[in-house]
């Protein structure tokens, strides 16, 4: 078994400069470092996590703090995340704030005990809007945190703008002629995460606005950024031919396919009889030929991995906390088409 003796003799250092360098100590040179990291590497040697963590004050592991298991957005972003962290070094431990409206008590523990236990080095915060004494509490433990999903007082965040997102997604559909635009929505009396479901809505009615379309409110259905949610919705939407819409902007991709197998088990075909949009980039997104708005949840997670890991180094500057607007792009597929002249108001 690979030693921490046989590292040093073999990078003619000390073992004491060999605990530094793997610790990612500033006192030790980038040439130094990097002869100790290639005499680990051929060696095998892989420092104990307990020692390293002692001699360092450092536990190499990254908290990540998720709303949602089993979304295929959150996973996205952990994906890219874990790859950028796992490439530097860094596990990660996972925090789960789930259903915290109806267990407040798991919520408040959260932040009241386990990330006290000085278990991991930062955190990521993702689509998780804090209160002022949770972000005090965060800020208590003098550890770098990065936000993804909107502004966090103090923390650097990543943002995508889902005013423009909706405005961009709906513009699409305007633009190809479609006057009856029906909207897919998330619940809006809490306005949690960052009130993305009402910035959302209002994006769609600022684009109708721009095409001289009076929003209708009959157009308008809720799910709950599922698949089933999206099928349940638009039946509802379709379900009425008096006011059925000629085209679905869906707030997540996946709503936009369950929209999709409601319009097929009512018979209506997409994209002749219906446009549907989405936004996301989900990995389904090309199975169902779905239109969509990309906002790249898996380079989110790099992006937000890599400004902590900036914020870690041991020779960063005093961390200057900013917005970072995330990239997004429209991607035309086959479930978007100029509407047929009896669809034509």
């Amino acid at each position: 078994m690979a030693t921490i003796q046989g590292v040093a003799e073999r990078a003619g250092v000390s073992t004491a400069t060999v605990s530094r360098a793997l610790a990612g100590k500033a006192t030790v040179s980038a040439a130094t470092r990097k002869k100790v990291e290639d005499a680990a590497r051929e060696l095998g040697y892989v420092a104990s996590a307990t020692a390293s963590s002692l001699a360092s004050g450092r536990t190499r592991n990254v908290g990540f703090v998720l709303p949602v298991l089993g979304s295929w957005y959150y996973g996205s972003v952990l994906k890219g995340a874990n790859r950028a962290l796992a490439d530097a070094g860094y596990d990660i431990t996972l925090y789960h704030l789930e259903d915290t409206d109806r267990h407040p008590e798991r919520r408040k523990r959260l932040f009241a005990e386990f990330l006290q236990r000085k278990r991991v080095d930062a955190f990521i915060a993702v689509s998780v809007e804090l209160t002022d004494s949770e972000l005090a509490r965060i800020h208590d433990l003098r550890k770098p945190m990065v936000g993804v999903g909107g502004p966090l007082s103090g923390v650097t965040t990543l943002s995508l703008d889902d005013r423009a997102v909706a405005h961009l997604a709906t513009s699409h559909l305007t633009s190809l002629g479609h006057r009856r635009i029906g909207f897919i929505g998330g619940e809006e009396r809490t306005n949690l995460d960052f009130a993305l479901p009402l910035h959302r809505r209002e994006g769609y009615e600022a684009a109708l606005a721009d095409a001289g379309i009076e929003p209708d409110a009959r157009l308008r259905s809720i799910g709950d950024f599922t698949i089933q949610g999206g099928y349940e919705a638009a039946k509802q939407l379709l379900g009425d031919p008096r006011v059925r819409p000629s085209a679905i902007f869906a707030a997540s991709d996946e709503m936009a396919i369950g929209t999709i197998l409601a319009a097929r088990d009512l018979g209506l075909r997409v994209p002749e009889e219906l446009s549907v949009i989405g936004i996301d980039g989900h990995e389904l997104g090309e199975f169902f030929e779905l239109t969509t708005v990309d906002q790249h949840p898996v380079e989110q997670g790099r992006l937000a991995a890599e400004a902590l890991l900036g914020e870690l180094r041991p020779d960063a500057a005093e961390a200057t906390h900013v917005a970072v607007s995330l990239p997004y792009e429209l991607k035309v597929r086959r479930s978007t088409a100029v509407p047929q002249a009896a669809n034509r108001d």
